[in-house]
């Protein structure tokens, strides 16, 4: 069995000038790009409950979006 270290353990209390210096921001960046997350306004989360039934709806937007934009591609004016 692995000896645990006193110093591995957790103080009682710790004070903020023994946790260094703070960098507000410092991993915003990283953060944003790696994250998608979208406020959804109130009334509309109220139709779309779920993470899932947002998807769908928007997959299904998608779908006729890409149907609505192929058929004008393809039309030709006279």
């Amino acid at each position: 069995m692995k000896k645990t270290n006193k110093t591995d353990e957790m103080k009682s209390e710790y004070k903020r000038e023994n946790l260094g210096v703070g960098v507000r921001g410092k991993y915003y960046e990283a953060y944003k790009e790696s994250h998608n997350i979208v406020l959804l306004q109130p009334e509309v989360a109220k139709a779309f409950p779920t993470e899932e039934s947002v998807n769908k709806a928007l997959k299904s937007l998608i779908k006729v979006a890409q149907t609505s934009i192929g058929s004008t591609k393809h039309s030709s004016r006279s």
